[in-house]
């Protein structure tokens, strides 16, 4: 009832004033002239004179923000809402947040920091060991859109369940429901099949179910068509159509024959079919006869609301008089009513907004978090079991298990065969019986030996556990079914391969066989247990696919004998190329055995694991039973889209020998089972030790002093495979290098002989070195290298000279120093870097700091070359790369440097853009980046040399291309400037000064400079460069909003006035885009209402916030005081005169803002939405303005009141052109409408001495309540010139553009408008709107009752059949729409 009620009461009272405006009355002559005018333009000259016409708006001069909050300090003060009026003093601070890693103890050695000499090292070192610094924003929760708002209320389930008049009729029509027979209308019956549409369920012939269709026509005329199991259609169906949703029927044969397809509203269907051809054809007619009558009575009914309208007017006008004499009581209980509702919790006006529960998130800023180590697909390798077909008891009483005749040891690793690499470490994993462990000797004393301990982390660490590693977890950045898992498996050296695996590859009784080669192994472990050979490998696939999924269901292959011509990595990938062709693999001589290894995914509470360094993790249990895991190092491709930023310590060098071309030396009598031994030194003095820092193998010391390569038996010319793991010192020097010994093992274990020729299992036959550093950097690849039969005290010291001479000492060296050893090292260190242009650069930067002089120009080329950095060495430095060009740029002296410092910049923005890494900059500028300390006399500040070096190269003159990617990533250092100029407001205590004290003069014209040489891009590069322009538009936005934070506010004013000086009416639809994105950042600022100071501005003093002169329009005056909101609404008011798209965008942004002043929880208060809406007060007048636009016939959704249009009239502006200019007319005398406004308002009496007898008021044509430019009315009319007008103050009206657009807005523009105007008149406080009412001329007044009719019938409820029907009808007039535009398509 109470949605009639309003309307009728509302009517009741427009009816009132309409008869007593004898202003109606419109000057004939000037709109036929216009009329005349108006009907020669054409759309085209309509937009063209739109533009011309509308002048580019006054710009408004901001107040003086801070001089206006210390003249008004007592004022504000003593306000009782000045949290709306003061910025809180903690608003930002600087915070540190302590790094979060993996790891009990950081990676970095205890030592490092001190020991570390090399700029770069030291940075990096830093890098690792810093913490993040965060600036932290207290209110930030509040700086986005209303749909990121901390606190937003829970959506609304459902509104409270009323039963409406409308909703109850069309109920009682579907109970008394018929057949269509018997009211006369069509009906049909008989058997169908039907398919089933579940998208999830693909329709075949068997999907179809016979069923028992029955067409029924409703009481309401509408048609169902129900189907039941059988033909007893007495049952309740099964189911039902209801056809006033279908929007055709078409026939579909694609899955059965005679089958027709009935397409529904929700883009459902139903799928029918029919027995036979004439059959499906009958049902197909009569269903289209339907959908016409459907469509039919849908557009009657419209036309019938109409005339309903025009029944119900009449009647209202003939009961007026009825109406009035209870009018004082109506008012009264409306008044009670209104009071009690406030005092209760209801639903907020915008929860009823669809646009309020749109999950639209496109303007939320990207989750931003710290760096942290970031792994591939990670697979945890369990290893179970190695077992040989031969097998017996070890044990010398024969006592014990079933085991290996003799000790095996596998070397696990990853190969992709799809790139052509070894892309892990090696794991070494020793799967022998404890009684086979015993055949081995103990380990050499002179691996283990030596004065440098292991880090102090291991002795928390089981010994036992360490040495006997059965699970690994790789790490594979790339997955894909490419990827194998090999084991190479190896054993004690006896002699060559072939003979050795012999006795493994026969199927026949080997009890005999086993003691034969147990007795051999036994003497072979005693004698040379140090040493290995190669004797077979095995593989398994990983992945099933490209996403990483295991491929658990794979086992390792056949165990194949290892060829000692094919051992080298490069071998292994070409055997695993021909992995899946068992042609090739059949013919591969297979040992007997398997191997027991399984893979799974990782958990993330795995317990107990360490790190490729052996750093435990934080759930490290030391107590624990469980297994230790072991990460292996990924040796991750060298592209940029692939790479980390590098966040832990790691130094590791990895070594492998190649091969050794002995064949022709005569040094030496014997040297054919060669072996190697790799030592790393520091020293080339004849006693120096070697370090003790190559990583051991199971069932040794964790880290040793040498590392033997495998032996090949009887090869002169040996091939390895071996991979030896290195932990690198912090700090490298040219001493530092790689010693390799090469030894002949003699494997003759005869019985015979003297016990002095016995002992002799080793001897020397060689030795090479390779110093580990050039020009400053680690030596990696591949490299060829002498070998020397001797080696000589200071043998690094050797240096060739011409004519056959040399430097240092004398070395004999094998084949006159041919390079005989190839030998190949990998890096993977996060302290040193490959790359020579970021060596150069640190090398030449930590020279300057020691004291040397500086060359601006030789800076200058260092600088240059880093434009040629590789691009992963730039993301996996990319921290420490940016703190030293920060660094450079505070401290140069020549404007030369800092800009290239700031092309160096751009460079790698823009190259982590491009790799898609933008997450990376991100995580840096809010956690890594930390300003350096200022000191005036020596360096400068980030924000001041960043914004001065942006300046010069935006400039016309400077490189397009570097200024086009300045633009385009513009937000990486604006955010920069941002968090440079918080952490030196904290730090260097400037927050507590006034805001214009803060930053020097300088700064402010740096700032100033920048945004002026950035506009000329934006307006200009938006064609030729749409992204470039639009992200440095939404980033300086960005800026200029967090600027109010820090600087002088009114300054700030003065930029963005800057920035829209820039736009113009008439713009282009894409400049208007980027104004109103300016305009949303900016006015999202968390504080946006003190921004707009909520507060009286009159002069004098003011005892009560109600005597203050509200302003109704936009003045300058008003613009100047509350400016954010003031250009806001001026720039709304333009757009409206702009075509539809920009006008959509203007109101949605000024809709969406009003949402969030509801929303905000700071704001929840009556009061303070009152006082909010002081500041969207002008709002009435811009509607106003606009009201013969907002109130069209056309665009609404309901049956209006066409009568009560002025009939003898002619039409003011015909539908083609939306121009218009207000008329004037005659006045009325003021004093009706104060008295009728105060009792309708409930604070007088409407029976006063001046307000006339309303039975004797002449029954005149009232004004038309809605105005239609497609049919005859008239235009408001205007009178600026009235005494009491709220022109009066108020000179020019909202824009002060003599044009007015007339043309229609669209009905979601129209009911945004509403949604924002009821949203105001809720909020404001009743002073503030009976001061409105009592101040505002007639015309306004009409105007604004005009505005709220149109909202009654705008959200008026229709009925749930009304909205089924008009969706229907709505969607069959676009199909019917697409059809003509096919037919019409097809005949041209």
């Amino acid at each position: 009832m109470g949605c009639t009620t309003s309307v009728i009461l509302f009517k009741g009272i427009r009816t009132v004033f309409e008869r007593n405006c004898s202003y109606m009355c419109k000057q004939q002559g000037e709109s036929n002239a216009l009329e005349y005018t108006a009907y020669n333009w054409s759309k085209e000259d309509s937009d063209l004179l739109i533009s011309s016409c509308l002048a580019k708006p006054k710009l408004i001069e901001p107040l003086d923000y801070e001089n206006v909050i210390v003249q008004k300090k007592t004022q504000i003060l003593n306000d009782c809402l000045r949290e709306m009026l003061l910025f809180p003093y903690d608003d930002f601070q600087t915070a540190v947040l302590r790094r979060q890693g993996r790891y009990v103890r950081s990676t970095v050695p205890s030592n490092a920091e001190e020991e570390a000499q090399s700029l770069f090292v030291t940075e990096c070192i830093k890098t690792y060991n810093s913490d993040w610094h965060l600036v932290t924003y207290k209110y930030e929760d509040y700086s986005g859109d209303f749909r990121q708002l901390p606190s937003k209320l829970a959506k609304l389930d459902k509104l409270p369940v009323h039963v409406y008049e409308v909703d109850e009729e069309a109920d009682k029509d579907e109970d008394a429901a018929s057949l269509g027979s018997q009211k006369g209308g069509l009906t049909k019956h008989g058997w169908l099949y039907k398919g089933n549409m579940n998208s999830a369920i693909s329709v075949t012939m068997r999907s179809f179910k016979r069923r028992f269709f029955h067409l029924i026509q409703l009481g309401d005329g509408s048609y169902n068509l129900n189907f039941y199991k059988d033909e007893k259609i007495s049952k309740e169906p099964k189911g039902s159509i209801f056809l006033d949703s279908c929007m055709g029927v078409i026939q579909n044969n694609r899955v059965r024959r005679f089958a027709f397809e009935l397409k529904m509203q929700d883009k459902s269907s139903y799928l029918l079919a029919a027995d036979s051809e004439a059959e499906m054809e009958e049902w197909v007619t009569v269903l289209n006869k339907i959908l016409q009558l459907n469509f039919e009575a849908a557009m009657q009914e419209k036309r019938n609301g109409d005339a309903h309208e025009d029944d119900e007017q009449s009647k209202l006008e003939g009961s007026g008089s009825g109406l009035d004499s209870y009018l004082p009581e109506l008012a009264k209980s409306t008044r009670e009513a209104e009071i009690k509702l406030k005092s209760e919790s209801r639903v907020k006006l915008f929860y009823l907004d669809p646009d309020a529960q749109k999950l639209d998130f496109s303007s939320a800023e990207p989750e931003v978090k710290p760096f942290e180590e970031k792994f591939g697909k990670r697979i945890l390798v369990k290893c179970n079991d190695l077992s040989f077909n031969l097998q017996c008891c070890v044990a010398e009483n024969e006592e014990g298990p079933t085991t290996n005749v003799e000790p095996f040891f596998v070397t696990l690793s990853l190969f992709d065969i799809k790139y052509n690499r070894k892309i892990s470490a090696d794991f070494h994993v020793d799967l022998n019986h404890f009684s086979v462990r015993q055949m081995l000797a103990p380990t050499s004393p002179a691996l283990m030996n030596g004065s440098q301990s292991p880090p102090a982390f291991q002795d928390a660490l089981h010994a036992a556990a360490m040495q006997y590693p059965k699970q690994g977890i790789f790490s594979v950045t790339c997955p894909h079914p490419d990827i194998f898992l090999v084991a190479r498996i190896e054993k004690v050296l006896q002699g060559s391969i072939t003979h050795c695996a012999e006795p493994y590859m026969k199927s026949s009784d080997s009890s005999k066989v086993a003691q034969k080669v147990l007795k051999n192994a036994k003497q072979a472990c005693q004698r040379l247990g140090q040493y290995r050979m190669p004797f077979a490998w095995a593989a398994r696939t990983l992945f099933k696919d490209t996403s990483g999924n295991l491929d658990k269901n794979a086992r390792f292959s056949a165990i194949y004998r290892q060829d000692s011509n094919k051992l080298s990595n490069d071998d292994m990938l070409k055997l695993l190329a021909d992995f899946r062709k068992p042609e090739k693999m059949a013919k591969l001589p297979v040992i007997l055995g398997n191997l027991d290894i399984t893979i799974d995914n990782v958990s993330s509470d795995s317990p107990n694991y360490l790190n490729s360094s052996y750093i435990p993790m934080r759930q490290f249990e030391a107590c624990s039973k469980s297994p230790l895991t072991f990460e292996v190092e990924e040796f991750v491709p060298c592209i940029p889209r692939h790479t980390q930023p590098y966040t832990v310590y790691s130094n590791h060098l990895y070594v492998y020998p190649k091969y050794l071309k002995y064949d022709s030396q005569k040094s030496f009598a014997k040297a054919r089972n060669i072996a190697i031994c790799i030592e790393f030194k520091d020293s080339d003095e004849e006693d120096s030790q070697p370090l003790k820092c190559i990583y051991g193998r199971p069932g040794g010391p964790v880290f040793t002093r040498s590392a033997l390569a495998a032996v090949l038996h009887h090869q002169q010319n040996p091939e390895f495979y071996d991979e030896i793991k290195i932990e690198l010192p912090t700090q490298l020097h040219e001493k530092h290098h790689l010693l390799f010994t090469f030894f002949h093992v003699s494997c003759d274990n005869s019985t015979k002989g003297s016990t002095k020729k016995k002992d002799a299992v080793e001897t020397q036959v060689g030795y090479s070195w390779l110093p580990l550093l050039k020009d400053g950097r680690v030596l990696t690849n591949e490299q060829h290298i002498p070998v020397s039969a001797n080696l000589p005290s200071g043998y690094l010291g050797y240096q060739e000279l011409s004519m056959g001479r040399h430097y240092g000492p004398e070395i004999k060296w094998v084949e006159g120093g041919k390079p005989l050893l190839k030998i190949s090292t990998h890096l993977v260190s996060t302290v040193y870097t490959q790359d020579q242009h970021l060596h150069n650069f640190f090398q030449y930067c930590q020279k300057t700091e020691s004291g040397a002089q500086a060359s601006g120009n030789e800076l200058v080329k260092y600088l240059k070359s880093l434009h040629a950095m590789e691009g992963h060495v730039m993301i996996a430095f990319l921290p420490t790369i940016l703190n030293q060009l920060f660094r450079v740029l505070t401290r140069a002296t020549q404007e030369e440097v800092a800009v290239n410092v700031t092309r160096v910049i751009i460079h790698v923005v823009a190259q982590c853009h491009e790799e898609g890494l933008e997450s990376h900059l991100r995580s840096y500028v809010k956690f890594a980046y930390k300003a350096e300390p200022y000191i005036t006399s020596e360096y400068k500040t980030v924000h001041e040399e960043l914004t001065k070096s942006m300046t010069t190269i935006l400039k016309p003159s400077a490189d397009f291309l570097t200024s086009n990617k300045l633009l385009k990533y513009s937000w990486f250092f604006f955010d920069v400037l941002i968090k440079s100029m918080a952490q030196h407001l904290i730090e260097n205590s400037k927050v507590k000064l006034l805001r214009n004290q803060r930053f020097p003069a300088s700064y402010h014209h740096a700032v100033e400079t920048v945004v002026n040489m950035l506009m000329p891009h934006i307006t200009q590069k938006f064609r030729d460069n749409p992204e470039a322009s639009k992200n440095a538009n939404h980033s300086l936005a960005v800026f200029i909003k967090r600027c109010f934070t820090f600087m002088d506010r009114g300054f700030v004013f003065k930029q963005i006035n800057n920035y829209i000086s820039c736009f113009a009416p008439g713009d282009p639809k894409t400049l208007f885009e980027y104004k109103f994105e300016f305009l949303r950042v900016v006015c999202n600022h968390e504080h946006y209402i003190p921004l707009n100071l909520p507060m009286p501005f009159g002069k004098g003093r003011i005892q009560r916030y109600q005597d203050l002169q509200l302003d109704y329009s936009l003045t300058d005056e008003f613009c100047r005081n509350h400016f954010l909101v003031g250009l806001l609404l001026r720039e709304v008011g333009t757009a409206l005169q702009e075509f539809r798209e920009v006008r959509v965008i203007a109101i949605s942004m000024l809709k969406n803002l009003l949402i969030k002043h509801s929303f905000d929880d700071r704001y929840t208060s009556r009061s303070h939405q009152a006082r909010i809406a002081t500041l969207y007060l002008p709002l009435f007048g811009l509607l106003i303005e606009n009201v013969q636009r907002i109130n069209v016939r056309d665009v609404s959704p309901f049956p209006v009141n066409p009568g009560s249009i002025v009939k003898d009239e002619p039409l003011a502006i015909p539908a083609g052109n939306p121009l218009m200019t207000p008329q004037k007319g005659n006045t009325l005398d003021h004093s009706l409408h104060k008295d009728l406004l105060g009792a309708i308002s409930g604070i007088a009496s409407p029976y006063t001495a001046s307000t006339p007898n309303i039975n004797s008021v002449r029954n005149a044509e009232s004004r038309g309540s809605l105005i239609s430019t497609d049919s005859g009315s008239s235009l408001p009319d205007r009178n600026p010139e009235k005494s009491n007008s709220l022109d009066k103050h108020q000179q020019s009206g909202t824009l002060g553009n003599p044009v007015v657009r007339c043309d229609k807005l669209d009905q979601s523009e129209i009911k945004s408008l509403l949604m924002c105007f009821l949203y105001v008149l809720k909020s404001m406080s009743d002073d503030a709107l009976f001061t409105y009412w009592n101040k505002a001329s007639t015309a306004e007044l009409m105007d604004f009752f005009t505005i709220s009719e149109v909202c009654l019938h705008q959200f008026q409820y229709m009925g749930k059949r009304y909205i089924a029907r008009t969706g229907m009808m709505h969607a069959r007039l676009q199909q019917l729409g697409s059809l003509d535009n096919s037919v019409t398509f097809n005949h041209m």
